[in-house]
């Protein structure tokens, strides 16, 4: 495989990967960038597990980045969930509407998670990768991936019914009218 097959083969999961964890497209086209460069530094070709490594390179690119700009985190514009997946079917407006308020809930709620369990989020539900390619990538046991996993679902899971509560006490205080 030469160096350009490997960047195509893996670029669109290496780039996806490092726009959900850092929301932010230039600094996601970055670090996947440097990634690259990182690779090509590397004797590459003798590497066993190769998506596993790459990914492993990028995430860890990624967390030293959020590392480094902990404070611009908040900042940083809303993930655009819906431009990735758009479809030749015209949505109506409403949908649209729906989905991007959806995508912005989500996504608010992702910010508020810690970075480890923020990255085991991605990194599942995003980056479609299995709990072994998890651990692999953040080398961590595959225990450790699942508890955060889990963690991390119960905490959004809280999050999504005390705004779905307070949601609700709203609409009955308008229910009698």
């Amino acid at each position: 495989m030469t160096e350009r097959e490997l960047f195509d083969a893996y670029n669109k999961d290496v780039y996806r990967t490092c726009y959900y964890m850092l929301r932010n497209k230039q600094d996601a086209e970055d670090i996947c960038h440097d990634v690259f460069i990182t690779i090509f530094r590397q004797d590459w070709k003798d590497v066993e597990h190769t998506r596993a490594w790459i990914m492993r390179i990028a995430m860890n690119h990624c967390l030293n980045l959020l590392k480094k700009n902990q404070t611009q985190r908040e900042k940083q514009q809303q993930i655009q969930w819906s431009h990735e997946q758009t479809t030749a079917v015209v949505k109506s407006v409403d949908t649209i509407l729906l989905e991007k308020t959806v995508a912005a809930e989500w996504e608010e709620l992702l910010k508020q998670l810690p970075d480890k369990l923020m990255a085991v989020v991605t990194l599942r539900y995003i980056g479609e990768l299995s709990m072994v390619e998890i651990a692999e990538i953040l080398a961590v046991p595959v225990g450790t991936v699942k508890s955060r996993l889990h963690k991390a679902l119960k905490i959004l899971r809280k999050k999504l019914e005390s705004n779905h509560n307070s949601w609700l006490k709203g609409e009955n205080q308008f229910g009698t009218l």
